[in-house]
């Protein structure tokens, strides 16, 4: 027995050496500038407006190593209560935009939205995780923005922002697919930002509804500087 112990303690004298010398591991590269939010802000379509989305960006990212950053959500609001249309693609920064492995998903605000490189490996949460798509259990790919395919705002009238991100009841939300799949084989089905609007027995814009139709209050982040 005492020779088992000698044989050991210098073993377990070299493993404590190699985790005493081991980096530390952090999720997220300080250069990522995109990321898709992990978790949403939990009240359904209510994001406390763009600023509400845009804190929960930035605290998101502070807490992964990147909060050097500003950070804002990609959403669009609409014409209301006599203020203008704000657009997602224009609060977005030039690019390019990098995800948490360095990847680039788009070299500017064209190619984001045109041939981009978003897939569902690629739209990788702030941890440099990859979030649940369509045949995952539960399947999180519907993701907020508010937007047309060209990243600008609906026209004023049909809700298409959950009352322009103030509304957890009444409403509807337009959602893309950060796995770019969804029912059909066809180009709305495989948008990242503009596939179909929310809807849900509480309305369209509680958290239920999102989760209703694969969804969970996630959106999309961008660093602007």
């Amino acid at each position: 027995m005492k020779n088992l112990a000698r044989t050991l303690a210098p073993a377990s004298l070299m493993l404590a050496a190699l985790s005493l010398s081991a980096p530390p591991v952090q999720a997220q590269s300080t250069d990522t500038t995109f990321f898709v939010t992990s978790n949403g802000i939990g009240n359904g379509g209510n994001l406390g407006g763009l600023a509400g989305a845009d804190n929960h960006c930035q605290t998101l990212a502070q807490a992964a190593g990147a909060g050097g950053k500003t950070w804002r959500a990609y959403l669009s609001t609409q014409a209301a209560d006599g203020q203008p249309a704000v657009n997602a693609r224009d609060r977005i920064g030039k690019g390019p935009w990098k995800n948490a492995k360095g990847q680039v998903i788009a070299k500017d605000v064209a190619e984001l939205h045109g041939a981009n490189g978003l897939t569902k490996q690629t739209a990788l949460s702030e941890k440099g995780e990859v979030i649940n798509g369509r045949g995952d259990t539960p399947n999180r790919h519907d993701v907020l923005t508010g937007s047309q395919a060209d990243g600008t705002a609906f026209a004023a009238g049909e809700d298409r922002t959950c009352k322009n991100w103030t509304s957890s009841t009444q409403g509807s939300a337009m959602v893309g697919h950060s796995d770019r799949m969804g029912l059909r084989d066809d180009d709305v089905s495989k948008s990242w930002n503009t596939s179909h609007p929310s809807r849900g027995p509480d309305g369209g814009c509680s958290q239920a509804d999102l989760k209703s139709t694969g969804g969970d209050g996630l959106f999309y982040c961008f660093a602007a500087n």
